[in-house]
This record gives C-alpha cells, sequence and structure tokens, in this order.
C-alpha cells in the first residue's frame, strides 16, 4: 500500500498508543507499516512534527464533534450551553486516543489547524457572549488547559489502594473534609461539567451588564 501522511500518522497513533510519548520512535512508526525508517521522511520531516500532527488529528477531531454538537443545541441555548458542549466534546476526543492529553500537553510549540480553529471557536463565543476581548484569549485558554489537564489525570489515575478499617478510621480523622460526607463524591463526568461550569461564572461576572451565574 502506498506510503502517505495520514498512513504515517495513522501508525505513529498506534504506535503512541503502545509506548507512550517519549519512547515513540519514526523506527517503530516505519516496522508498524513494514517501511524503511529512512522513507517516512520523505512525508513527515521527523518525530516533532509527526506528534505535531497527532494532536493536530486530535483536535481536529474535537472540533468536528463540536460543530455537531452545537448544531444540535436548540436556539434557546445559551452561551455556556455553547462553552459546555465545546468542553465535553473536546474531552471526549481526547479520551479516545490513550495517552491522548500527554500527546496535547507535550506536542512541540507548533501552530496546528486544529488547534487553532478550537480556540477561534471558543473566542467568538466568549466574545459574542460580551466578555471582554481583554479577557477572551486567557478564557479559553483557561478551558483548553483545564480539558487536557482534566484528562491527564484520568488517563494517568493510579488504581485506589486498599485500606484496612483501621487505616480508614485514621483517614476519616485527620482528614474530615476529604473523607467525610460534607463534600459531595461526584462522577468524573459531573465532575467535569460542573467545573466547567464554575470557571463560565467567573467569566459571566467579566461580562458588563451580566448576571454572574452560570445557569443564566
Amino acid at each position: 500500500m502506498k506510503l502517505t501522511k495520514e498512513r504515517i500518522v495513522d501508525a505513529g497513533m498506534a504506535v503512541f498508543a503502545q509506548v507512550g510519548y517519549h519512547n515513540l520512535s519514526m523506527r517503530q512508526v516505519a516496522d508498524r507499516l513494514d517501511a524503511h525508517a529512512g522513507s517516512l521522511y520523505y512525508h513527515v520531516r521527523g518525530k516533532d512534527e509527526l506528534l505535531t500532527l497527532m494532536a493536530d488529528r486530535v483536535c481536529r477531531q474535537a472540533y468536528d464533534a463540536g460543530t455537531e454538537a452545537l448544531a444540535a443545541l436548540p436556539p434557546t441555548a445559551t452561551w455556556q450551553d455553547r462553552i459546555d458542549v465545546q468542553a465535553a466534546t473536546l474531552r471526549h476526543s481526547i479520551r479516545q486516543h490513550p495517552g491522548g492529553a500527554l500527546l496535547l500537553a507535550e506536542s512541540p510549540g507548533v501552530l496546528s489547524p486544529g488547534g487553532l480553529s478550537l480556540m477561534e471557536r471558543l473566542l467568538r463565543t466568549l466574545l459574542d457572549a460580551g466578555l471582554p476581548a481583554a479577557h477572551c484569549g486567557t478564557a479559553a485558554d483557561t478551558l483548553l488547559s483545564h480539558a487536557t489537564g482534566f484528562v491527564l489525570q484520568e488517563q494517568n489515575q493510579p488504581p485506589t489502594p486498599a485500606v484496612s478499617a483501621e487505616l480508614y478510621a485514621e483517614l476519616c480523622a485527620q482528614f474530615p473534609l476529604i473523607m467525610g460526607g460534607l463534600i459531595p463524591r461526584l462522577g468524573q463526568d459531573e465532575k467535569y461539567a460542573q467545573s466547567i461550569r464554575l470557571l463560565c461564572t467567573g467569566f459571566a461576572a467579566l461580562i458588563p451588564g451580566g448576571e454572574p451565574s452560570a445557569g443564566q
């Protein structure tokens, strides 16, 4: 089969899922394609460009998924609703790829169409909501960084260690807010949705004449 940039990215994603960010090599990608490593360089200049292309693919998938989700919103949807679906589809798209959050967090700092598209749409949503332009860049960066960081924690979450009844009692006494029942224990989906709404509450407070509430 003819070697193409798309096939190289496909192979790169597959190898990345197996060996992770730092262990990925062009030779491993070539082996998966049953090709000589040197032939890859006619299409991709090196590992950094391959990682950038892989990160761009994740961003493009998130953008396309967000486009569908936004189109499905009712006409009465608020700007917070539009932020919600963009954040939710971004998290879902990153989670579809093992190590996807690390890929976005550590990929070389090269501008990619997919990443720029996500940022442009978030900026437009915030500007249309009335958020002053001086705050839009920080707000959009915060949303994208939060989504990536949240999934990074999810994808690197170690198993919960088993504890004895005695140790559990000691932990409850020492950390009553963490271990007790006052603070609700939320599932990851609800925690993520709530965190996005909390960010939107802060953004809303900066909108002139707007209600500082994430439920408007």
